[in-house]
């Protein structure tokens, strides 16, 4: 057997170790395929570097779409007014200061309502996140909210506090409650288990836990949900202050359609678009300056 085995490799290569040396050469050839043909540039999987200014290239191009259509009397004028004809009409508003006093009452209604639909839908995701007994009494509750459309509950909220600012308010905090307990409770739950267990070993005090292992291993959810509160927020506002309002941006397009003013209307549209525009990069730059250790496919 040895014979005719060291026949085989005399017939390979016929010199003294060149058994090692052939087996060494395949295992070269096999771990580098490419070393032959030169190095090889390295696939990229990933979406690419980052485009400057690429979130405003969608909307700048509906905005020449709309010039474009306007321009060329492809839309009616009475459909919805061209882009100039709401520029003065917005100059217009702003002289006679209708836009400002209408902004000012919307922004107040909308932080207010933002402001305490975060920090109540954050004590209860760490109330529930935290304790067993906290979650049964908590979620429940939160996902039945969930299921019920917040402006489905304005008829029964106008019955509890009038027609007032309360209702608007409390309106606008349940439509922000719900994704931010919603986010924050499941990125509570999914802190990786060592991080509790090395708390414990440490024998860290409950209020170091809560925030040097809790708020931080939760604040890419809570970030997550924010994003759609601003969205939720401003979308509430925009039906509250169609309802019996006597001031804000809603009352001011709900007033304008009563008139058949198509412009005046598109530049309360316009005000929202902008503010949610503002508050979204607002919300995305917070993000990135607070979880910058990430490395994620978007980075």
């Amino acid at each position: 057997m040895a014979t005719i085995w060291d026949a085989g490799e005399a017939k390979l290569s016929p010199r003294p170790g060149s058994r090692i040396e052939h087996s060494g050469s395949r295992l070269a050839k096999m771990a580098s395929p490419i070393s032959s043909a030169g190095p090889r540039a390295r696939r990229r999987l990933g979406p690419g570097p980052a485009i400057p200014l690429g979130l405003q290239i969608g909307p700048a191009l509906l905005v020449l779409a709309w010039v474009a259509g306007s321009g060329f009397g492809w839309i009616d004028p009475r459909t919805l007014s061209a882009p100039w004809t709401v520029v003065e009409a917005f100059a217009r508003l702003i002289e006679q200061g209708r836009l400002q006093d209408n902004f000012v009452t919307s922004a107040t209604r909308a932080l207010l309502g933002l402001g305490i639909g975060l920090l109540i839908g954050t004590v209860l995701a760490v109330v529930a996140g935290l304790s067993r007994i906290g979650e049964a009494l908590i979620d429940g509750p939160v996902q039945i909210k969930r299921a019920i459309p917040t402006l489905a509950l304005i008829p029964l909220l106008i019955l509890w506090f009038g027609i007032g600012e309360s209702m608007k308010v409390t309106t606008i905090v349940l439509a922000v409650i719900v994704p931010i307990y919603i986010h924050t409770h499941n990125a509570l739950r999914s802190i990786d288990s060592r991080y509790v267990e090395l708390a414990e070993t440490l024998r860290m005090s409950r209020k170091d836990f809560i925030l040097q292992v809790v708020l931080p291993g939760a604040l890419p959810g809570f970030l997550l949900g924010l994003r759609f509160a601003v969205t939720l927020c401003w979308v509430s506002l925009v039906v509250v202050e169609q309802i019996n309002a006597t001031s804000g941006l809603g009352y001011m397009i709900d007033l304008a359609r009563n008139y058949g003013q198509t412009d005046v209307i598109l530049v309360g549209l316009v005000v929202y678009v902008l503010l949610g525009l503002v508050s979204d990069g607002l919300v995305r730059l917070i993000e990135r300056r607070a979880l910058s250790w990430r490395r994620t496919l978007a980075n």
